[in-house]
């Protein structure tokens, strides 16, 4: 009966049918037939008229759809081999229909396209927003044939027995396919996305899409996807496909010829139904499940260009550029090895043969005054007067006239240390613990009101040699356990991305991510490679000098056993294996950077600046020291309370009450602990002895701190750490890892600036090369930190927001502002390093019971 009906229905409504469209009408009305012997027809007898149009192109056709008629337009076109031609539909309801529900089915030879008017679609918490003007543009399948005519209908339909009114319109689309270079400028909205394609010239292998808009809001996304059907251009369904990624004003996606066995790609944007996904606000809150939210206007306007992208070339000259900077410093160090090595073997000519030379060139190769060390200022013979010194002035000068033990004092060489060929096995660190004495012996030395070296350098230096070799040996076993983890991590995140096609995922610089293979922004992990290099340089100068130091021991010489700042390597190893940590990690993180694993980049900067602390105070309190665990001990609750920050801090009141509580105790402790150089304990009665002190010092006699220098210190950076806690405890920033970094970074600065005044206000001197390295770092760590500040992308917003930072590469076309500040920071710890190894160096003459200790 209703295909009866449907048969007669053709014949009387379109009487004088277009010979060609004959056989595509025939099939066009069997398939509407058996689609409605599948359905039903409602009730027996009931009969449904079927009309079919010829129709045209850039016509606006008005007509009404009940439940009882059916509308077929009829379309054709002549499609070619090398051109491709976009054809769009566009449909339109008033909105006093927003209730009928009208079907729209677009049969195409190899596609089918559907869509209903209202269009529905869905936001958070299963919101609806109703859209009755809908556009789509239709898939173009590829043909073989140079030139074919294809027919395509579209059938309207409804349920509702009412008349829906509707307008509907097919258009061709100018400049459906994108030319290189030039611009195309369009709009959107959620319910009449767009697309576009675009075919690899030939000669190119790589380019990268752009897509930009004046407006921050509606958000959009940006998809890639492969020539095919659908078209996935909906917001419900742009992520079934390709590459996509959200973006409010900017957004960019490199392509590769390779992903895309036609040598084409459609470039898809689609505007959401809701601004939640790129930062914005949320107006609507459904009161009903089923209410319908008027969405109100979203169209935007943007425009999309595509342009090559760098060749092989530009990758080869960015590696080769990058591998010529840090290879210059392991020239350069080349070349000042064997200039100081040339000037230490003239001195040591001098000082076996000085008739040779005349008074002026001894004078200045062995010092200021010809005798081999620095006049002591007033404020150092003061402080040592004091500190009741055996040796004056004059017994030091007329003992530096003596060749015979190279101008030291006459000691017996049996005397002065045991025999460096003993195994260190054999000693430990407590063996000069069991004597009786010294615990009284520890409290009236450091406890003394001026402290020079030798009183914080009384236990064999064997034992503390292999004590701070620990700290190599356990920061290379926390590298290796730490990094075969996050490799394994980085690089399933970056699987994720490639097979999903999610690249909201990671937060690159997209207007300069320069991918190599598997990588998605392989310049910003080649940028790291200085922090490697320069870490294993540093690690080959630190083991020269070790090695030239243990053959003085050998020989018993006694500028090494008794003068300078004790030498122990064991620390500047740590580092130096810290600085190369640090590039790996880095690297790791930019594989794919995000929140989750920004605590792989920082890691080991908290190690570098409490290592680079640790050494500091090393230098003049070798015997008091944290031992390796107790340090790495403190940097990994360090890390921890990183990790926390990271995951809870967010505007967590509670968490930064906690924190600030917990920095200002450790602050507290750890400036007892210096000030009294560990000789105080902390127990039942330490309020009861805080008491007894702040009563006698205080209010029974008003007298100043015992050691004024030490305390100046302390109070500058207690003031600075309460600031800081202050500050993060009202400002509570979202990036804590970098407000961590920020405290580690200060307090470095501090001790840092601390140690250099106080040096130079004990009359001690900065030799040439250390000068040299301060005001190089200093000038770099300044441009280093210009192009940290630039901000290149940041996790701390939504990805589309991060893209608003992005930019064009600034150098050699390969490498963004992110990148230069990888070569300088990795350049300026070098010579941070630099400096804590060579600063000491005028001192390398100087007898440590007449060197101040601060």
């Amino acid at each position: 009966m209703v295909l009866r009906s449907c048969w007669k229905s053709r014949h009387k409504n379109s009487s004088r049918p277009a010979p060609r469209l004959i056989r595509a009408g025939l099939a066009a009305l069997f398939w509407l037939c058996v689609t409605q012997l599948a359905c039903g027809s409602g009730a027996v007898g009931e009969t449904k008229n079927v009309v079919q149009k010829d129709a045209e192109f850039d016509v606006t056709y008005n007509d009404t759809v009940t439940s009882e008629n059916q509308t077929i337009y009829a379309f054709n076109h002549t499609v070619s081999r090398n051109k491709t031609e976009g054809v769009r539909v566009r449909v339109d309801v008033s909105p006093q229909n927003l209730e009928s529900t009208i079907l729209f089915v677009v049969r195409q030879k190899q596609a089918v396209l559907s869509f209903q008017v209202p269009l529905i679609l869905r936001g958070l918490y299963q919101r609806k927003y109703p859209y009755n003007h809908v556009g789509r543009t239709l898939c173009q399948p590829p043909t073989r044939a140079a030139s074919e005519t294809q027919y395509f209908f579209v059938d309207v339909s409804t349920l509702s027995a009412q008349g829906t009114n509707y307008q509907l319109r097919v258009s061709r689309v100018e400049s459906f396919t994108l030319q290189t270079d030039k611009k195309f400028t369009f709009t959107a909205s959620p319910s009449q996305p767009q697309y576009f394609k675009y075919v690899f010239p030939d000669g190119v292998d790589t380019v990268i899409v752009k897509v930009n808009s004046d407006m921050n809001f509606p958000c959009s996304v940006m998809s890639i996807q492969d020539i095919q059907c659908p078209v996935y251009d909906l917001d419900n369904n742009v992520a079934f496909l390709g590459m996509y990624q959200t973006m409010t004003k900017k957004g960019a996606i490199t392509v590769q010829r390779k992903d895309f066995p036609r040598n084409s790609f459609y470039v898809v944007v689609v505007v959401k139904t809701e601004d939640e996904a790129c930062g914005g606000p949320l107006h609507f809150y459904p009161l009903r499940p089923d209410e319908l939210i008027d969405a109100g206007n979203r169209t935007k306007v943007l425009d999309v260009v595509v342009s090559p992208a760098i060749n092989s070339e530009v990758y080869v000259m960015g590696m080769l550029f990058c591998l010529g900077i840090f290879l210059s410093f392991y020239l350069l160090t080349l070349l000042v090895t064997c200039v100081e090595n040339k000037r230490m073997n003239k001195k040591r000519a001098v000082l076996e043969n000085p008739a040779d030379m005349s008074p002026a060139e001894t004078a200045s190769l062995l010092g200021k005054n010809g005798d081999g060390k620095t006049p002591a200022s007033p404020y150092e013979y003061g402080s040592f007067a004091d500190n009741g010194s055996t040796l004056s002035s004059e017994a030091i000068t007329e003992s530096a006239t003596s060749t015979d033990n190279y101008g030291y004092m006459e000691r017996s060489l049996d005397s002065v240390g045991r025999s460096r060929h003993e195994s260190l096995s054999s000693v430990e660190e407590d063996d000069y613990d069991t004597l009786e004495d010294i615990n009284s012996d520890k409290n009236i030395v450091r406890t003394k009101k001026f402290l020079c070296v030798s009183d914080l350098a009384r236990k064999d230096k064997r034992v503390l040699s292999k004590k701070y070799q620990i700290y190599f040996w356990n920061i290379a076993t926390i590298a290796v356990f730490y990094a075969l983890p996050v490799i394994q991590l980085v690089i399933t995140y970056q699987t994720v991305v490639n097979v999903t096609g999610n690249q909201d995922i990671c937060y690159y610089n997209f207007l300069c991510a320069h991918p190599l293979g598997a990588l998605s922004a392989f310049n910003n992990i080649l940028s790291n490679l200085g922090y490697v290099m320069l870490g294993l340089l540093f690690l080959l100068i630190v083991l020269k000098r070790d090695i030239v130091h243990n053959r003085a021991l050998v020989r018993n010489d006694l500028n090494a056993l008794e003068c300078g700042i004790p030498k122990h390597f064991g620390l500047f190893y740590a580092m130096g294996t810290a600085l190369m940590m640090e590039g790996l990690l880095s690297a790791c993180y930019h594989v794919c950077p995000n929140y989750t694993n920004f605590q792989f980049d920082t890691s080991f900067m908290y190690m570098i600046a409490g290592l680079c602390m640790l050494k500091l105070y090393q230098k003049r309190h070798p015997d008091i020291n944290a031992s390796a665990y107790t340090a790495y001990a403190c940097l990994a609750a360090v890390i921890f309370f990183s990790v926390l920050g990271v995951v809870f801090g967010k505007g967590n009141m509670a968490f930064w009450i906690v924190f600030s509580v917990i920095h200002i105790l450790a602050t507290l402790l750890l400036s007892t602990q210096l000030y009294y150089m560990g000789r105080w304990r902390l127990n039942a009665g330490i309020l009861r002895r805080m008491l007894h002190i702040i009563y006698t010092d205080c209010i029974r006699q008003c007298s100043g701190p015992m050691y004024i220098d030490r305390m100046v210190l302390l109070v500058m950076g207690n003031i600075v750490n309460w600031s800081l806690a202050a500050y993060g405890l009202i400002e509570r920033p979202n990036d804590f890892a970098s407000y961590l970094l920020a405290i580690a970074i200060c307090n470095l600065l501090l001790y840092f600036a601390f140690y250099i005044i106080m040096k130079l206000r004990s009359g001690e001197r900065i030799k040439c090369l250390p000068l040299v390295c301060i005001l190089f770092t200093a000038v770099v760590w300044g441009f280093a930190l210009y192009f940290f500040f630039q901000g290149l992308s940041t996790w701390q917003k939504t990805p589309a927001e991060s893209r608003e930072h992005n930019r064009d590469c600034i150098l050699l076309f390969f490498f963004d502002d992110h990148d230069i500040w990888h070569f300088l920071s990795s350049i300026a710890m070098f010579g941070s390093f630099l400096v804590l190894l060579t600063m000491d160096d005028d001192l390398d003459t100087i007898q440590r019971d007449k060197i101040y200790v601060f």
